[in-house]
């Protein structure tokens, strides 16, 4: 019974972008606030699972990442780390949701279990062991032992003696309001969690404002909302998506676009700007929804371009995969981020530009001079490689925050 529910709970996160506002309210409830009711009703009906406990491990430099592990990027950040200096040893943790999407992690920690005094305890006594901590998106680590505040948490693992660092992913930290100045293609306030996600930066930013901790975040955007921090960039297993056929080399150009959020991403306004291309039969397109992680290196090299996100003026893991495959990458991103982008790597972003109005021409014009098409195709494996392969994220770990904290 219990395996299938989790079956039915599985269906749910990955279509989640399909159904009804209530639904997505209770997923959210349940996992902003696993001891609220509906996430003991979650617990009680799911069981909470297995809850592993962080290994200490043997190093002079012990870095433990959690809890969120957005795209497995915690698990990446961990490795890269470790493959940069061979005196550090790190680990990462993940809440997992039921049936959610499976990313690799040392410690992956069912969402319901962290409810339990005995793992919260142990949890606590393995993690203080560590030198430094990364708090990934400002979520607590430690369940309800620390009431879930992160300010005492803090507090806490300072007195043990660790070094503590923020990691900010992207809702956890934009602010809507702003967000929606900066783009006409802005999600908000179309997406019905605005009020949430507004309050939440809100104070997550006040968070980060008063302890003034080394701070990070994912993607260059985030940079307008915590001007203080420091760009630590995602990260993928570049081998993984190294692709056997070249883009462009076929007379129907297949064209794809992966979505897990249909207002975050303008998953929607994309089949639309695609209409007529569709029907003349210059391209197959397909929205692509529910894949598991581990095809995605497949579902990508049998694509010619892949069309990411139009609303959020950024880019993230999903394009990094897609360029590193090869495949010609279309998205908009704001002015303001290629140009710092550009600026901080020395190279320049090799996502086509488009918008929701422009898309039809701009996919249009990649079919008609498949040169240039090819050129940005060239481009994205180079880019990943010097960007997003992890070396520079480690660089940038050590030298702001690991090394300086001696």
């Amino acid at each position: 019974m219990r395996a299938r529910l989790n079956a039915i709970a599985g269906w749910i996160i990955r279509h989640r972008s399909r159904l009804p506002r209530w639904v997505n309210r209770a997923l959210d409830s349940a996992a902003r606030d696993p001891d609220g009711l509906i996430g003991r009703l979650a617990h009680r009906a799911l069981g909470g699972g297995d809850a592993p406990v962080a290994d200490v491990p043997d190093a002079a430099v012990r870095v433990f990442i959690g809890p969120t592990n957005y795209s497995g990027q915690g698990y990446r950040w961990a490795r890269a780390l470790e493959q940069a200096d061979p005196e550090i040893a790190a680990r990462n943790m993940e809440e997992v949701l039921p049936g959610g999407l499976s990313f690799p992690a040392d410690v992956p920690v069912p969402i319901s279990s962290t409810s339990s005094t005995e793992w919260q305890q142990s949890e606590w006594e393995a993690v203080s062991r560590f030198s430094h901590v990364l708090i990934e998106a400002e979520r607590p680590l430690f369940g309800r032992l620390f009431d879930r505040q992160v300010r005492a948490e803090v507090a806490a693992l300072e007195e043990a003696g660790v070094s503590v660092a923020y990691l900010c992913h992207g809702t956890d930290i934009r602010s809507p309001r702003d967000h929606a100045l900066r783009t006409p293609w802005s999600p908000y306030p179309d997406d019905p969690r605005t009020a949430v996600l507004q309050a939440d930066a809100d104070a997550n930013l006040a968070l980060l404002t008063e302890l003034r901790r080394p701070t990070f975040v994912s993607t260059p955007d985030l940079l307008h909302d915590v001007p203080w921090a420091t760009w630590c960039p995602v990260v993928v297993d570049t081998a993984r998506f190294r692709a056997r056929r070249p883009a462009m080399d076929r007379d129907r150009v297949r064209v794809i676009h992966s979505s897990t959020s249909v207002v975050q991403k303008g998953s929607h306004l994309i089949e639309p700007a695609l209409a007529s291309l569709i029907a003349s039969g210059d391209i197959d397109y397909e929205l692509v929804t529910g894949v598991a992680a581990d095809r995605m290196p497949e579902v990508l090299s049998d694509a010619d371009i892949v069309l990411d996100q139009f609303r959020a003026g950024s880019y993230g893991v999903a394009a990094c995969e897609a360029m590193a495959t090869g495949r010609v990458v279309v998205g908009h991103v704001l002015p303001d981020v290629r140009r710092a982008i550009e600026a901080e790597v020395g190279l320049p972003l090799p996502i086509v530009e488009a918008t929701p109005d422009t898309l039809g021409e701009v996919v249009a014009g990649l079919i008609s001079d498949r040169e240039a098409a090819a050129a940005a195709a060239t481009a994205g494996p180079v880019f990943v490689e010097a960007v997003h392969s992890g070396r520079r994220s480690a660089a940038v770990l050590l030298d702001g925050w690991i090394r300086a904290s001696g």
